[in-house]
């Protein structure tokens, strides 16, 4: 009886040994290295490809602005201006109507200032309104929707409108480009178009 009793103890012992290592090695590969969460994407393909189109009109403006191209900076602007207008901000309902509410007034506050920018004669006041098109963006708009996009980088010049007066722009590389003194500065000429840092790096959550 006792031998019987022995070998059912040690089935049972075998038993909750195997389970124990399965279940201690069940986040494991057969590498031995652990498998990485998914990472499960809060919009759709269309929500992430909607706002690349936008920034990439925004880049478009950027440039233009670089070579002092006013024409072609208000072409960039009014396309801006349809691709960001087709984001479709329907799906932040899924999260919480405030933060769909919150992010519809950055919407609007950007599309004001690209509005605006279509108004301006003077490449100055455009620039003016390139800034603030770019504070919008950024930290508000970016912030609020979970960006899920490629890396970009908040560039800052520190003299962007005169001594002191300073103004952020976004890039989608690293290299500082400035386009408030660009290549065709009436004072500076071509010597200030990198002058200006990265200040922040965009990217997704």
């Amino acid at each position: 009886m006792k031998k019987i009793l022995f070998v059912v103890l040690l089935l049972v012992l075998g038993v909750v040994g195997f389970y124990w290592y399965r279940f201690s090695n069940a986040k494991t590969t057969d590498g031995g290295t652990k498998q990485q969460a998914l990472t499960l994407k809060k919009h759709s393909d269309i929500f992430n490809l909607s706002v690349e189109d936008a920034m990439n009109a925004y880049f478009d403006m950027k440039e233009a602005f670089v070579n002092a191209d006013t024409a072609k900076a208000k072409e960039s602007c009014r396309r801006f201006i349809q691709l960001f207008d087709s984001i479709p901000m329907a799906e932040l309902k899924k999260d919480t109507l405030n933060l769909y509410d919150a992010a519809m007034t950055e919407h609007a506050n950007v599309k004001s200032n690209a509005v605006s920018l279509l108004q301006q004669t003077d490449i100055t006041e455009m620039r003016k309104d390139f800034k603030s098109i770019s504070d919008n963006l950024y930290p508000s708009f970016f912030g609020m929707i979970n960006y899920e996009g490629e890396k970009m980088y908040l560039q800052n010049c520190p003299m962007a409108f005169g001594e002191d007066k300073e103004a952020n722009w976004i890039s989608k590389t690293v290299e500082v480009v400035n386009p408030y003194l660009g290549k065709n500065h009436p004072e500076f000429k071509a010597t200030m178009l990198h002058c200006g840092s990265v200040k922040d790096t965009i990217k997704a959550k």
